[in-house]
């Protein structure tokens, strides 16, 4: 037997960037926990990290190249793929191919794919997820410094006396860095500022909420400009040094939000909340802005960035400890993508096509004549083009554009239409159905690499675990395919480090200085140093010298070394909400999952606290439109439409409305948010609007409702909605129709996957109108149940659902029980799941509030719950102060 093992390696989720310690046990079961080494988490996981080792297992893994939905060989599959890829080109020129890639690749993997295209297939169309994530900050950046750079680091948080946090449910979506930022308010006294349409987990936590109309950060911002400058709390010697353009910009968000009352009736706030967050910003010197996905995901998103920005150079905070804005990312490699040019627009290392020295330079070190000469395709006019059928050969790599690109109906047509398609992936997603050659790529935990966080942090990701079947490392993939292209001896890399060195080599090539990203130092790295690679920012240089935050000097990678200040005005939505789409869209993350769930959808704790799509209401919305919660609805905006349940919540302003993007056809019927969302993009970086559509709502007029408990996995068909999720043993198949109970119930029936009808044991009222089945497996024990009946009259689950994790051997008692789900002897339920962490349920938190644990600290130290990630702490705040409000009646 071997030994156990650790490993200690990097989370593959959010851009925190969270050091992990995977341990392998003897006999090959691994455990997760957070590394107390790091210095991005210093030990601490949210729930998705803790859940690491629970998503390890198989099940649903590709595990062999497919040709045409057949198995085929690693010969025959890159064979086809490089033909297919060299024929397009050679028929209709290098702009005939693309590839798609993704921030979950590692920065060797990216490297190497930017390289084939852009250096030797001569093209710029390679692009990736990040443009939906971060493209607006990237824009943003280089219009104000001259280069793609986050100045700040995460112990700006805890240096701040002033947080702002706007666009961005930090509490939810980077919950490791919101624990430090609490911890700043617990301990400094650190003010907080949420800037959110939504009143989020992160805005429940804070010292002011300004819950803006979707849309208008840039009057907010230029409102905040022109404040300073009345005020006069601007650092005029800062600003005469080290940067340029400040009247104009100035000047134009004077023009724009001149008073307060215009920013206050424009972003639909109270004038006194304006004032109180502009007196907190002019009067605070350690302020961190820090800026997430509600500000990028715009149609204006650029415009958003570089108002922020303004305000840091306004005041000169920027590059000092506690100051600067901060863009956090969405993805794991997000910023190692934007380091190699995985962006369309970008070459390789912050050069882009605009000089033509950087072409030259980048075609000089990859030994490249052949280099694309400008920027490809960004990736809403990518998928355009393979609709049009510019583009005849497509690579997918690591993502799942099916469900996560806007207009995704017109996205997956575009798919069908495509000559060629190849998908490389760890599992089976809605666009691999449109692959004509499928390849098998490794998984986290088998992957070796680096990746980059949000602060500039380089981490080594380790594999601790052996790709399982024949699944191949991303870079060695595109080194195949490139070989067989007749690009072999520029892709002769036979391990991760050689291809990391070269990255390293080619950051500091003809760099005086005038790039900030460089790591040459790194060049020479040995394969014993790179395998010991110690987490560290950038820049590196070759003379030894590593820098935390930058811009603290005052010098800028601008042709001039100055800063520039970016003029901007408030402009209208995309869409406005009319009499026939009368609500705002806003779509975004829940706090358990991760993009379109391939990973996190088949974990049980992570589903349990919103196991199904849902739509958020405000009361007053769901009233006019005759909805209450728990209802189905049917959702529609001008590009498509979606069913999901109504969540009626006070945290929805009135007239908005909100759906997490995370459903795909993987899990529910029709619930992917990508349906929905506008294909709009910012004109300066090429990011979709994806907070603000235009959407109108009705309930559906459903005649049954059925449950399925099952051990199995489907995808049910010919249901009027659907969706499933993950339990201990098997899955839950929430059931929905328009048909009447009866002809519902003959629809569900054909779900069960009974074998013998000795095995099952059913029954039907007399009126037809409910039926219940259970399914016995060959030990005694329940393998699936099957419930369906008018709405609202199901019986409850809980029992069923325990007993298909038991697997246990049922007494007469339990089978005499099974048809009315409810256990021959009390079961106590625990509930809604509201900390993942600790599987603690709502009913077990109430209780808890009842036996006199009036606090979070008291909840904690006798539940656990809300002492890991802090994501919880909210609802359980929530729970408690229900109790107290009804103790006090």
């Amino acid at each position: 037997m071997a030994e156990a093992r650790e490993v200690r390696t990097t989370c593959p989720y959010c851009g925190v960037g969270c050091g992990v310690l995977a341990e392998i046990a003897a006999d090959g079961t691994t455990t997760v926990r957070g590394d107390p080494e790091h210095p991005a988490n210093f030990g601490r996981l949210c729930s998705k990290g803790s859940a690491l080792g629970e998503t390890l297992g198989l099940e649903g893994r590709l595990l062999q190249p497919e040709v045409l939905g057949k198995p085929a060989s690693w010969d025959e599959a890159l064979d086809l793929v490089a033909s297919k890829f060299s024929q397009a080109i050679a028929e209709h020129g290098p702009d005939a191919v693309a590839f798609y890639v993704s921030g979950q690749l590692l920065t060797e993997d990216y490297y190497v794919a930017n390289k084939l295209m852009k250096g030797f297939v001569g093209s710029g169309n390679i692009d990736t997820n990040s443009r939906l994530c971060m493209a607006s900050s990237v824009a943003g950046h280089r219009r104000a410094f001259g280069e793609d750079i986050v100045p700040g680091v995460y112990e700006d948080f805890e240096c701040a006396d002033l947080i702002v946090l706007t666009g961005s449910n930090t509490a939810w979506c980077h919950p490791v860095l919101y624990q430090r930022m609490l911890a700043a308010r617990r301990e400094r006294g650190t003010k907080i500022v949420v800037i959110d349409p939504r009143r989020t987990a992160t805005a429940d936590e804070c010292d002011l909420h300004l819950a803006l109309d979707p849309g208008t950060d840039v009057l907010m911002f230029n409102g905040l400009l022109a404040y300073l400058v009345q005020a006069e709390k601007i650092d005029t010697g800062f600003i005469r040094d080290h940067t340029s353009g400040f009247d104009a910009a100035a000047g134009l968000a004077g023009a724009d939000a001149p008073t307060i009352a215009r920013v206050a009736k424009g972003c639909g706030l109270a004038a006194a909340d304006v004032r109180a967050f502009y007196d907190l910003f002019a009067g605070t010197e350690r302020t961190v802005t820090v800026y997430s996905q509600g500000v990028n995901q715009s149609a204006h998103g650029t415009d958003k960035v570089n108002a922020i920005i303004n305000c840091h150079l306004a005041t000169g905070r920027i590059g000092k400890p506690g100051m600067g804005p901060f863009s956090v990312t969405g993805q794991p490699n997000a910023m190692g993508g934007r380091e190699v040019g995985g962006l369309a627009n970008q070459l390789a290392a912050h050069m882009d096509f605009a000089d033509e020295a950087n072409i030259d330079r980048v075609s000089r070190f990859w030994n490249a004549p052949n280099i694309a000469r400008r920027g490809g395709l960004k990736a809403v006019d990518m998928f355009q083009a393979v609709a049009d059928g510019r583009i005849k050969a497509l690579w997918v790599m690591g993502t799942n554009p099916a469900v996560s690109m806007p207009d995704a109906s017109r996205v997956r047509a575009a798919l069908a239409k495509c000559e060629f398609v190849v998908v490389s992936d760890v599992t089976r997603t809605d666009t691999t159905r449109y692959a004509d050659v499928l390849l098998p790529a490794a998984a986290w935990g088998e992957k070796d690499g680096t990746v980059t966080n949000s602060e500039r942090r380089l981490s080594r990701q380790r594999p601790f675990l052996p790709p399982p079947g024949v699944a191949r490392a991303d870079w060695r993939i595109v080194c195949e395919v490139a070989a067989r292209m007749g690009f072999g001896d520029a892709f002769t890399y036979q391990t991760p480090a050689e291809i990391f060195r070269e990255h390293a080599a080619l950051s500091a090539f003809e760099n005086a200085g005038g790039r900030l990203f460089d790591i040459g130092g790194m060049a020479d790295l040995s394969d014993e140093d790179y395998s010991a690679f110690a987490p560290r920012h950038w820049p590196v240089l070759e003379r030894g010298e590593q820098q935390t935050r930058l811009f603290g000097d005052g010098r800028f990678p601008t042709p001039d070394g100055r800063a520039r200040f970016v003029p901007v005005r408030q402009e209208a939505t995309a869409f406005s909400v009319d009499v026939d789409y009368p609500l705002a869209l806003n779509t975004g993350r829940l706090r358990d999952q991760w993009h379109t769930m391939t990973r996190t959808g088949n974990v049980p704790r992570l589903m349990a606290h919103a196991p199904e799509p849902a739509v958020e209401l405000h009361p007053a919305d769901a009233a006019a439109h005759r909805l209450k919660d728990g209802d189905l609805a049917h959702l529609s905006t001008r590009f498509g439409s979606v069913r999901a349940r109504v969540r009626v919540t006070e945290a929805q302003r009135r007239g908005q409305a909100f759906m997490p993007m995370h459903w795909s056809g993987q899990f529910a019927a029709r619930a992917a948010a990508g349906l929905l969302s506008s294909p709009v993009t910012d004109p300066h970086s090429g990011q979709p609007e994806l907070k603000h559509v235009p959407a109108r709502i009705v309930r559906e007029n459903t005649g049954w409702t059925g449950v399925l408990i099952t051990r199995r996995d489907l995808r049910p068909t010919g249901f009027v909605h659907w969706s499933r999720h993950a339990v201990d043993g098997g899955w839950v198949y929430e059931l929905t129709g328009t048909e009447p109970p009866d002809q519902g119930i003959l629809l569900a029936r054909k779900l069960l996957g009974v074998q013998r009808r000795d095995q099952l044991l059913e029954y039907t009222d007399r009126r037809g109108l409910a039926y219940r089945a259970a399914a016995i497996d060959d030990g005694g024990a329940m393998a699936e149940a099957l419930l369906a009946a008018a709405p609202d009259q199901l019986p409850a689950r809980d029992w069923l659902v325990s007993l298909l994790a038991t697997r246990q051997k049922l007494s007469t008692a339990d089978r005499h029980a099974l048809l009315s789900g409810r256990s021959p002897v009390p079961m106590p339920a625990i509930g809604r799941v509201v900390c993942a962490c600790f599987h603690v349920g709502a009913n077990q938190l109430a209780s808890a509030v009842a036996s006199g644990c009036d606090s979070l600290e008291a909840i904690g130290s006798t539940l656990r719950a809300g002492t890991n990630c802090g994501s919880c702490r909210s609802e359980i705040r929530a729970i408690i102060d229900a109790r107290h409000i009804q103790a006090a009646e």
